[in-house]
This record gives C-alpha cells, structure tokens and sequence, in this order.
C-alpha cells in the first residue's frame, strides 16, 4: 500500500470521494482548507478505523455515542466534544470535531496502516455539488492533491453520511440524516 506521510490525497470512502491528510498536521489540514476553497472556519470530518482509535482522540466518548456506533448500519459521523490530538485547525471553533468509525475496507485498512486518524472532506470545491462518482471531480482537485487512489472510479455514491451532534450529557442533535 502507498505511504499517505506528508500527503494530501483524493480518495473513495464509504460514502463520497474524500480528500484527505494526516488529522493531526496543521500544515496539511491548510492545504486541504486552500484545496476546497474553503474558510478553516468551517470543521471538517475526520476518519478512525476502529472505536480503540476513537477513544484516543476524544477524551469522553458519550455513552450514547458508544450505544449508537453498536448499533448503526450506514456510515454515521458524530460531532464530540473536547478531541484531543488533533490538528487546531481541524477542529471546530466550539472545540467539537465531526468523526465517523469508518466501514470500508480500504479505508480501514488504509487508516490502519497509517495509524493515526484521517481527514475525510467531501471532493468538491466550497460551495459546489458533491461528486457522486469520480468523473464529477473538479480537475483542480485532482491536480492540486499530492496522489489519487486508484480504486472505484466507476462507483456512484448517492448519499452522504448521517452526522449526529452527541453532547457529553447524552444529548442527540440530527445535523443531517
């Protein structure tokens, strides 16, 4: 498998087409706001290939959090409060971050390798439509990033992920489902 150290790359998620980078380097989360086109003040989602990664960048995983992630069967993203670890500027000015545990193979395997979590931002300039499969790709993207995974070109994402808000105290907010 490739090396993503010190790289910005374009690739498939279990939902969209993701440009991503180390979570935890300031200087590749920039690039990645410069990429999109898009104000750092706006958080992005991070990946984590498992509950035992999760549990290292958030310092009170909601007991509600954890019964929800047992239970889910769609690619679900929970904004937390309090992450640690994290690059500053990944993380929202409310000092929440949006993660979601991710089910694709490569992914986790990807992430795994790598062993630390992952950006995952949607594959779009700010303001455009999210590209269903990768032939929508902005060709500004595809230059701008550092590697292209070569991997599912042909599938077709129809939805995003679920984003839930779970508060420290249990409380559920729908962001987008």
């Amino acid at each position: 498998m490739f090396s993503i150290e010190n790289k910005t790359i374009l690739y498939p998620t279990d939902t969209v087409w993701g440009i991503g980078c180390d979570a935890t380097d300031e200087k590749l989360v920039a690039k990645i706001y410069e990429i999109k086109q898009r104000e750092e003040t706006k958080s992005l989602v991070i990946l984590v290939d498992s509950l035992e990664m999760l549990q290292k960048y958030i310092q009170n995983v909601p007991s509600k959090a954890l019964d929800i992630l047992s239970q889910v069967t769609q690619p679900t993203t929970i904004v937390y409060e309090h992450p640690m670890g994290l690059a500053k500027n990944a993380v929202g000015k409310d000092n929440t971050i949006a993660i979601r545990i991710a089910s694709d193979d490569f992914c986790k395997k990807m992430i795994a390798d790598f062993g630390k979590p992952i950006v995952s931002t949607s594959a779009n300039i700010s303001g455009d439509p999210t590209p269903k499969q990768f032939s929508e790709i902005n060709p500004a993207i595809l230059q701008a990033v550092d590697y292209v995974v070569n991997l599912h070109h042909d599938k077709i994402c129809e939805k995003s992920s679920t984003i839930l808000k779970i508060t420290n105290q249990n409380q559920v907010t729908v962001i987008r489902a």
